[in-house]
C-alpha cells in the first residue's frame, strides 16, 4: 500500500516502523516526519494541519490509507475533508475528535453512555472555580478543557497551585475542576469504524518528569506492556480488557454513533482502577505517546490491515489483534528545561551504539539532521525501546542504552517499570 501519515513525533515513527516490519512491502510517506523518520520513510512537504493541503498531497499521490497521528489535524478537520473525497483515513473527524478536543464534550458523552468516571465542574471563571476547589476538596484535579499537549493537567493538594493553573488556561476557555480518583492507571487502545472496536494490549505510562512520580506532568516519560499485575486483579488481562470494551468503549462508540458523529479511528482510553471499580481518567482520539512505543512492538497482525479495515468499515471481520508474550520498556530521553522551556538546539550523538544493544530499537520523537549531525529540537527528543522476553532483560536493555546516549542536558526517569520488575 501507499500510506502517509501524518505528524512528526515518537508515535508516528512508531506506526511507521510498525509498519515497516511488515511482510508486504509498503511505499511510506509522513509529513512532516523528522530526522529519524526519513530513514524509514519518505518526507513530504505538506502541511499536516490543512485540511486542503493533505487532501491535495493523498489524491495527486494516490494514497491507499491516511493515518493521523497527532489531535491537531483532527480537531483541524482533515480526516472529515478525505472522507469527502472517498481516500481512507484512519482517524475521526472534527465532530468525533471533540472526545479530545473538549473535555467537557467527553464527559457528556461518558454520561450519556452510562460509563463511569469522576465526578467534574465546569467553571470558566476563577470564582467558579475556586467555587468547585472548595466543593469538591483535596487532593484538588484542575484541568484545561482543550488541547494542551499533554501539560493541561494539575493535580495538586495545594489550593493556590490549583488556582494559578486555572488561571493560566481561562483566557484561552474553560476548564475542568475533578474529582481526584485513586488507583494504578492503565492506557488502552481501541480500534473503531464507527460502529465495532477492537482493543490492543494494555500499557502503563509515566506522566510525571522524575522517578517516583516527582515534578510536574509531561508528555509521557516511559511506559511499558504487558500488564503482568493486571491478573492478580482480574484473573488475567483478557478479563479486564474484555470488561473494559463492552462497558466503556463499546458504549461510547454507540453513543457517537447514535449521535451522527461515528468515531473512526484510534480510541485512547485513560484509565484508573478504584476501589469502587474501573473509571475512565480520559478519553483520546489517536494513538497515545509513549505507550504506542511499547504496544506495537509486540503486535503479531499487520497494523496496515487492521487499520485500512477500521478507515473501510470492515473492521468486525478482523479477528482481535494478537500480541507476542515479549516484553516492550519504552523510556523518554527529554532536553534540559522539559517541559517548561525545553533547551533545543544541542547535538545529539551515540544513537547508532544504542541500537546496537541486543532487543533495542530507537524511535525519534523531535530531531533533525543539521550538516549531517543529529540536532535535538523538542522536549522529548528520542525513545529507547527495549524488548525483550522478560521485564528484567527488556528493562535493562533499554538503560543499557540509555546509557551510550550524549545530550548535553539531558535528563529521564530511572524507575520505568522498575516496580514490576521488583515484584
Amino acid at each position: 500500500m501507499r500510506i502517509l501519515v501524518l505528524g512528526s513525533g515518537a508515535r508516528e515513527h512508531a506506526i511507521i516502523l510498525a509498519l515497516r516490519s511488515e511482510d508486504a512491502p509498503h511505499e511510506l510517506f509522513a509529513a512532516p516526519g523528522n530526522a529519524g523518520i526519513a530513514s524509514d520513510a519518505v518526507l513530504v512537504d505538506v502541511d499536516a494541519n490543512d485540511p486542503a493541503s493533505v487532501t491535495e498531497f493523498a489524491n495527486e499521490n494516490a494514497i491507499d490509507l491516511v493515518i493521523v497521528g497527532p489531535e491537531a489535524p483532527l480537531i483541524a478537520g482533515v480526516a472529515d475533508a478525505l472522507r469527502e473525497r472517498g481516500i481512507p483515513v484512519f482517524g475521526p473527524g472534527r465532530a468525533a475528535a471533540q472526545l479530545e478536543g473538549s473535555k467537557t464534550f467527553a464527559k457528556r458523552i461518558m454520561d450519556a453512555a452510562g460509563v463511569p468516571s469522576g465526578r467534574a465542574i465546569r467553571a470558566t471563571t476563577l470564582d467558579e472555580v475556586a467555587a468547585a476547589l472548595d466543593d469538591l476538596g483535596a487532593p484538588h484535579v484542575v484541568k484545561a478543557d482543550g488541547l494542551a499537549g499533554g501539560k493541561g493537567v494539575l493535580v495538586t493538594e495545594d489550593r493556590s497551585a490549583a488556582l494559578v493553573h486555572a488561571a493560566a488556561f481561562l483566557p484561552s476557555g474553560a476548564v475542568l475542576v475533578e474529582e481526584f480518583l485513586a488507583g494504578p492507571e492503565v492506557s488502552l487502545f481501541f480500534l473503531s469504524d464507527g460502529d465495532h472496536v477492537l482493543p490492543l494490549s494494555p500499557a502503563q505510562d509515566y506522566k510525571r518528569l522524575g522517578d517516583g512520580d516527582a515534578g510536574p506532568n509531561t508528555g509521557g516519560m516511559g511506559a511499558y506492556s504487558p500488564l503482568p499485575w493486571l491478573s492478580d486483579l482480574f484473573g488475567d488481562e483478557n478479563t479486564f480488557v474484555h470488561h473494559v470494551t463492552t462497558e466503556i468503549a463499546e458504549p461510547v462508540i454507540r453513543q457517537l454513533d447514535a449521535e451522527g458523529t461515528p468515531f473512526i479511528g484510534l480510541l485512547y482510553a485513560g484509565l484508573i482502577l478504584t476501589e469502587h471499580g474501573i473509571k475512565v481518567i480520559e478519553f483520546n482520539a489517536r494513538f497515545g505517546d509513549p505507550e504506542t512505543q511499547a504496544v506495537l512492538p509486540r503486535l503479531v497482525d499487520p497494523l496496515s490491515e487492521l487499520l485500512l479495515a477500521a478507515a473501510s468499515g470492515t473492521l468486525e471481520d478482523q479477528p482481535r489483534p494478537a500480541f507476542a508474550d515479549a516484553v516492550a520498556v519504552t523510556v523518554v530521553l527529554a532536553n534540559e528545561g522539559y517541559p517548561q522551556a525545553p533547551v533545543t538546539g544541542r547535538r545529539i550523538r551515540g544513537l547508532d551504539a544504542a541500537a546496537s544493544v541486543e532487543g533495542v530499537h530507537i524511535v525519534h520523537a523531535a530531531t533533525a539532521d543539521e550538516g549531517g549531525h543529529l540536532i535535538a529540537t523538542g522536549g522529548r527528543v528520542v525513545n529507547v525501546v527495549g524488548l525483550g522476553t522478560t521485564f528484567a532483560e527488556a528493562r535493562d536493555r533499554a538503560y543499557r542504552a540509555l546509557s551510550v546516549i550524549e545530550l548535553d542536558g539531558a535528563q529521564y526517569r530511572t524507575d520505568i517499570a522498575r516496580r514490576v520488575v521488583e515484584d
